[in-house]
């Protein structure tokens, strides 16, 4: 695939500049302090990506806090080990790892279906689980990886589990959909001609278009949603620039350096889960998140492209066609 050094070139540098700007603003102030939650009992919640990192905090507090919740992941090891290490932390907790990858269809529909057929109710469904500066290559199903897996997967997953979301959800304690997100999508533009990056490549751009579809998506469900009188809410939640193991594919002497700045300004797991557990939990936010971008505990303006309805539409629909759903 031809990619000019200016196409690639472009989109990282615009990246980083984005980053420096994040890393001053945590600089300059503290991280948000979760607030005493409410006892989640009786809820049921799904959290991609759960075995580490921000998810695995998000799983860790609800765990606390009595919500049965299901981790889904590919890293089997990892997902048992983190189920093993809640427990032995909370006694009580109900917690559960379930297989999950997001860069196979096949994959994500068969524990959408393992779910259903349990019977369950599903309250909260976090889509947390991504990947960043991924070397070139395809899912599965031969969709560039940033899109299928940050995007595509997500879109799937939700899609077929929000009968379930509906069902769930009700007057006072409706149903939420939280897809973790990033400034990056500031700097991301949507080809829906290329959504796969067909026509030139850049890991950097390609990342940026990931987190942007995500946003457009949580907008256009959460419009979906109100239209429909359903008992649902979607929003995007940043967690800010947190030190997991999301950089691992920096360009090498950037990974040098992160590694030591992420000791001073990153923030930690438990810090970054904080605004990601308040759009899932919060009584305050009750009907109130779905639709929003939530970063350090409140509300915050995104760029133009967020708001196109038509942008979202086209997208929508696109994503549809991809994946043979009406």
């Amino acid at each position: 695939m031809f990619s000019s050094p200016l196409s690639r070139l472009l989109p990282a540098i615009r990246l980083y500049l984005l980053g420096l700007r994040v890393l001053l603003v945590q600089l300059f102030s503290r991280p948000l302090k979760l607030p005493v939650m409410p006892r989640q009992d009786g809820m049921v919640a799904i959290v991609t990506g759960g075995g580490r990192g921000i998810g695995y905090e998000v799983v860790r507090h609800m765990a606390r806090l009595g919500a049965h919740v299901i981790i889904g992941g590919r890293d089997e090891q990892e997902g048992l080990a983190a189920v093993r290490r809640i427990r032995e932390q909370y006694k009580e907790a109900k917690v559960e790892f379930k297989t999950l990858d997001l860069a196979s269809v096949r994959s994500v529909r068969q524990f959408a279906q393992s779910f259903k057929q349990r019977d369950l109710p599903l309250n909260i469904l976090v889509n947390n689980a991504g990947v960043m500066l991924v070397p070139e290559g395809r899912t599965e199903d031969g969709y560039e990886h940033h899109f299928g897996v940050n995007y595509l997967g997500h879109f799937l997953l939700t899609w077929l589990l929000l009968d379930t979301l509906k069902d769930s959800g009700k007057s006072g304690h409706i149903s939420r959909v939280v897809n973790v997100s990033s400034s990056a999508h500031g700097v991301g533009e949507i080809n829906i001609n290329d959504l796969n990056s067909c026509q030139s490549y850049s890991a950097h751009a390609a990342y940026c278009q990931s987190k942007l579809a995500q946003l457009l998506f949580s907008s256009h469900l959460h419009q979906e949603m109100q239209r429909g009188g359903f008992p649902v809410s979607s929003c995007a939640a940043d967690p800010g620039m947190v030190d997991t193991a999301l950089y691992r594919h920096l360009w090498t002497p950037l990974r040098l350096a992160q590694c030591v700045i992420a000791r001073l300004l990153f923030r930690t797991p438990a810090e970054g889960a904080a605004t990601v557990l308040l759009a899932a939990l919060s009584p305050a936010s009750e009907g109130n998140c779905g639709g929003g971008y939530w970063a350090d505990g409140h509300r915050e303006m995104t760029t133009p492209p967020t708001f196109d309805p038509q942008l979202q539409l086209s997208l929508w629909e696109v994503s549809l066609q991809f994946l043979g759903l009406q």
